[in-house]
């Protein structure tokens, strides 16, 4: 098995289960309210604004694996449109579970040699560096969801 179907099943696994944590994106938001999804806990970001942050990243990479521009800031990377009903909600999941489905099928498809290679710009760093951080930010934002939703759920 290539090193990079390696790392692209660490996403998956991120996103869908048996991880070396046993927490995933889709256990955890599998039971979220598309209201408890918006509430705001003092000044932390929401879930469902910490689900379009996670997502604007892969949306990034995902564009760059296909061929295209690497277009994003972080200053937009945390400006979702409105959750306004369940509608809303389910969709931005659903989109954030099919860029994750679209990453790994990319990311498997990279040789190995590509890993060592500039992502778009020197500053960057190298893919390898890229695809890993990637895992790594999610999660951490997992770790936050997880807890946004226990104190929603206790009620404080």
């Amino acid at each position: 098995m290539k090193f990079t179907q390696i790392i692209a099943e660490h996403l998956r696994q991120a996103y869908f289960g048996k991880n070396w944590t046993w927490s995933n994106m889709q256990d955890q938001l599998s039971d979220v309210s598309w209201e408890e999804a918006i509430t705001k806990i003092h000044d932390v970001n929401t879930i469902a604004t910490l689900v379009f942050h996670i997502n604007y990243y892969l949306e990034m990479q995902n564009r760059v694996f296909e061929g295209g521009p690497l277009v994003g800031t972080d200053a937009l990377s945390f400006d979702h449109p409105p959750v306004k009903n369940k509608a809303d909600w389910e969709a931005l999941i659903s989109k954030a579970f099919a860029n994750a489905e679209k990453w790994v099928a990319l990311v498997g498809e990279l040789s190995d040699e590509k890993l060592n290679t500039v992502f778009v710009e020197e500053k960057y760093g190298m893919y390898y560096r890229n695809l890993l951080g990637n895992i790594e930010h999610i999660h951490y934002h997992l770790g936050q969801i997880v807890v946004i939703k226990k104190i929603i759920r206790a009620g404080s």
